[in-house]
């Protein structure tokens, strides 16, 4: 318990620290925003800064935060430590700097600025990784809170060959549907406090019974070899062993891609995005992007630890899919079946709300790209069908196939965090353009780290180009040489070009 205390230390005080210098880098001062200048009572709206930091919050913690954790900690405790430093230097600084350069832009979208500090080619490039992640986000956040329902809600089977299944996909498949043709965000702004409700109830509830149930949670100094931990191996509970899994795991680059969300998510940048035509002044960034990514971490840490305690009393319930059950197994066992049942309804929610607005910003992309006429409700739903098609097929694959969440969850997670390296390429020439080019070291760090992980990890992945870790490895290195190298010369390129002082 003593090291995931200390990495809550970390998280918090970290993002206290860190978050005041990032905001000092950026410099927020009192000028009109986007919200006033463009204000038209649609999209530009001035809304309170809580609003604007709940509906920021929703919108980017889906199941990333719950799920990837839960697998993220069978490499024991260190995650404890490595989710709250990654996420107060790398995911959290990412959501901070993209929203606070859309807003000061105008208000533009993460396309829009990709085009704005890169050149066609990686803004092309950008275009095709963001529609896939989006893509994949839709049918990832239809398969999870539909599973979830199916098994810890409802107790049904949640498998391929029951119709009850489908019926569940079905339900979220049409509100995603309806999300994304038709303007309901004055409907989702209604519900969005309650649906904050749920999910803080879900968060807090476990947090506070993780010390009240005394959940057993071992420590970096541990032997990381608990006698009682089990987890499930082709639906038997078997003993685990955190030591033996870290040592075969590969914890970089794969530990990095598994958690995703917590740490660090490309997906964050189109959600921040949005939130830049609502805010009322710039000084409510740090709380609205900031702060939000901290609580993700907050989640994702609470999630492990539930799930590491979870394993190492044995609890595991016997099934298929690991990282569902174990987060009924610990909604139910912290909270009892009523507080349970509303706990999984906070988790439930998370994916729902990020869903509904990653197919919608899909479909923005989509009739960009293509200067298609999204003026009425068949227009939209022109567009939206063949989406919806793709990702039906998606789920469909996903869930007949033994291994396809996996699969998907892998692709999910690897385009997640690839998409993240363009925020932090654009991120870096801002800096340079805007006279701070002293402190292009911030989304250099983490662009190199991540370029690595994500470079190193498709090499040698199943799903890439299966290359021997021999191989994937020095991959890794020149990508991430070649990022770096590339990134401070385009950045100097700019900045001498504008004249920008250095």
């Amino acid at each position: 318990m003593a090291t995931f205390i200390i990495g809550l230390v970390i998280l918090f005080g970290g993002a206290a620290l860190y978050g005041k210098f990032c905001e000092k880098v950026f410099g927020p001062d009192d000028r009109a925003t986007p919200a006033y200048t463009k204000q038209d009572g649609v999209d530009f709206v001035p809304m309170r800064c809580w609003k604007n930091s709940l509906i920021n919050l929703l919108n980017i913690a889906g199941t990333g935060p719950i799920l990837g954790p839960i697998q993220g900690i069978l490499f024991g405790p260190i995650a404890f430590i490595t989710i709250p430093i990654g996420n107060i230097i790398g995911g959290a600084m990412h959501d901070y700097f993209s929203g606070m350069i859309c807003l000061r832009e105008g208000g533009l979208q993460m396309p829009a600025m990709i085009r704005k500090f890169t050149n066609k080619g990686v803004f092309t490039v950008y275009n095709i990784f963001c529609c896939l992640l989006l893509l994949l986000v839709g049918a990832v956040f239809v398969y999870t809170p539909g599973d979830i329902a199916a098994t810890q809600v409802f107790h049904f089977s949640g498998k391929a060959t029951d119709y009850t299944t489908w019926i569940i996909y079905g339900v979220i498949f049409l509100y995603y549907l309806i999300a994304t043709v038709f303007p309901i965000d004055a409907i989702i702004g209604r519900i969005y406090p309650i649906f904050g409700a749920i999910l803080m109830f879900s968060a807090i509830g476990v947090f506070i019974g993780l010390f009240v149930k005394g959940y057993p949670l071992l420590n970096i100094w541990d032997t990381w070899d608990s006698p009682l931990a089990y987890i499930l191996t082709d639906g038997a509970q078997t003993h685990f062993s955190y030591q033996e899994y870290f040592a075969n795991g590969h914890f970089i680059p794969v530990f990095f891609v598994t958690v995703a969300c917590g740490i660090l998510s490309g997906f964050h940048s189109t959600q921040t995005a949005i939130i830049t035509r609502t805010m009322k002044s710039e000084k409510q960034g740090r709380m609205t992007f900031y702060n939000m990514m901290v609580l993700e971490g907050f989640i994702a840490m609470v999630w492990a630890a539930g799930a590491m305690g979870v394993y190492n009393l044995g609890l595991q319930a016997a099934d298929a899919n690991l990282a569902t059950a174990t987060i009924g197994v610990v909604c139910r066992d912290i909270l009892g079946n009523v507080g349970g049942v509303i706990a999984l309804l906070g988790v439930i929610i998370l994916p729902i709300t990020s869903g509904d607005t990653a197919l919608r910003a899909l479909r923005l992309s989509l009739s960009e790209s293509m200067h298609m006429d999204q003026s009425t409700n068949v227009k939209r739903l022109t567009l939206a069908v063949p989406v919806f098609i793709l990702v039906a097929a998606i789920i469909v694959w996903a869930k007949f196939d033994t291994d396809g969440f996996q699969t998907l969850w892998r692709y999910f997670a690897w385009s997640n965090q690839t998409l993240a390296l363009f925020a932090f390429l654009a991120i870096t020439v801002w800096m340079f353009e805007s006279g701070k080019s002293k402190f292009a070291w911030m989304p250099l760090i983490p662009g190199a780290f991540y370029t690595f992980i994500c470079s190193s990890f498709i090499s040698n992945a199943t799903i890439g180009f299966n290359l021997p870790w021999s191989v994937a490895y020095p991959i890794g290195a020149v990508c991430t040489i070649a990022y770096v190298a590339v990134i401070v010369w385009y950045g100097k390129k700019r900045a001498n070009r504008l004249g920008a002082v250095k």
